[in-house]
């Protein structure tokens, strides 16, 4: 018996990101429409486990540690996060998907405006 790609599924190139399921895509369209932060927090804490919070928590400090240009032990360190992890979320910050990057600089916008 042949293997079949998951649904929805396609090859993905060094320039486009994997295409998602049509389940997965309906759960981005679903964190889009969320429309305040008490919103998401709710949505994520039926959604996930605790343990899944935080794992992906973790990943969103160390992105930032990493845009800093802190050192990936000194991150393993300060946060406990294993250096396996702080290594992927860098590869994905410089190689990835550039998902990392929007999500950092438009904070980085959006902290800059909320401080004039």
């Amino acid at each position: 018996m042949k293997h079949k790609p998951p649904l929805g599924s396609r090859p993905s190139s060094s320039r486009t990101a994997p295409r998602a399921s049509q389940p997965v895509d309906e759960l981005y369209r679903v964190v889009l429409a969320l429309k305040s932060l008490e919103e998401c927090q709710r949505f994520f804490a039926d959604l996930c486990t605790p343990a899944e919070l935080e794992a992906l928590g973790d990943r969103w400090a160390v992105a930032g540690l990493v845009d800093e240009g802190i050192p990936y032990r000194e991150i393993h360190d300060r946060t406990g996060v294993s250096t396996a992890t702080v290594t992927r979320v860098g590869r994905s910050l410089t190689h990835g998907e550039g998902g990392y990057r929007t999500a950092l600089d438009r904070l980085a916008r959006s902290s800059r405006g909320r401080k004039k």
